[in-house]
């Protein structure tokens, strides 16, 4: 029996009302989650696991009692944003590796190349902070949905599409593809950075520590890069020049949280 095109997109809408939207914290946006939490937490402490296995763990201990120290305050204020979080803090021994990531259900890492740029405990609650504002926000959890969203789209358009000429129809899905990455995906990616420097700028200045150290964070990251970065448009990060720009609209507002504790 053929499948009709409206009767996937039908479907596909379906799916869509049928789930529960989350909201996320600070920002007050709605995102749509089609994976339940809990499973992406419980793959995300078997994967956590398997790198603590694989990659060496320093044993520095300023560098272990420093992250503990700012993971600690951050995890606090940031509980309420992530119920039934089993808060772990990793630091990985790697100076290659200017970098640090949170995962779902409060796997924390920061690897020792982060402390090149990182100087103080304030700078590294602007990273930390960013890194659980995005489990905070259910980054993770929303760009598994977008690419859920964006196969089904692409199945309908397929399905639909059988009748078509073949090179018509290939350069139809060729511009659905491109129309998807650089429409949609990359986009929300830009966006969801954007995001957590919002959402981490709150958390490091609730916790306690300057807001102000995220400007001179991030020009040092920039000039960390060398100035090799992809143009915006491509990345999947947005600029340093617009990162910077936009944590300077939003600095008021962290240093009046950070003062008014």
């Amino acid at each position: 029996m053929k499948i009709k095109f409206g009767a996937i997109i039908l479907l596909l809408g379906s799916l869509l009302l049928s789930v529960g939207c989350h909201t996320v914290p600070v920002t007050g946006r709605s995102a749509i989650h089609l994976v339940p939490n809990d499973q992406l937490a419980a793959s995300a402490a078997a994967q956590f696991g398997q790198m603590k296995q694989e990659t060496p763990i320093s044993n520095d201990a300023h560098y272990n009692a420093m992250v503990t120290r700012v993971g600690e305050r951050i995890a606090y204020v940031a509980g309420p944003d992530i119920p039934n979080a089993q808060w772990e803090f990793v630091v990985f021994d790697d100076d290659s590796q200017v970098n640090a990531f949170a995962m779902p259900g409060g796997k924390v890492a920061v690897y020792t190349g982060i402390f090149k740029v990182a100087k103080t405990e304030a700078d590294l609650a602007i990273v930390m902070g960013h890194e659980v504002a995005h489990v905070a926000a259910g980054h993770g959890n929303e760009r598994v949905s977008q690419q859920i969203l964006a196969a089904g789209g692409a199945l309908a358009l397929q399905i639909g599409t059988n009748d078509m000429d073949d090179s018509d129809r290939q350069l139809l899905l060729a511009a659905y593809g491109a129309g998807a990455s650089f429409g949609v995906i990359l986009p929300f990616s830009r966006y969801h950075e954007s995001e957590a420097d919002e959402i981490g700028l709150i958390y490091a200045a609730k916790a306690g520590y300057d807001p102000r150290a995220a400007v001179g964070f991030w020009e040092r990251m920039e000039a960390q890069n060398g100035g090799n970065a992809p143009p915006e448009f491509l990345s999947t990060h947005p600029s340093g020049t617009t990162r910077i720009r936009k944590l300077n609209e939003l600095m008021p507002n962290a240093v009046r949280i950070y003062e008014s504790r």
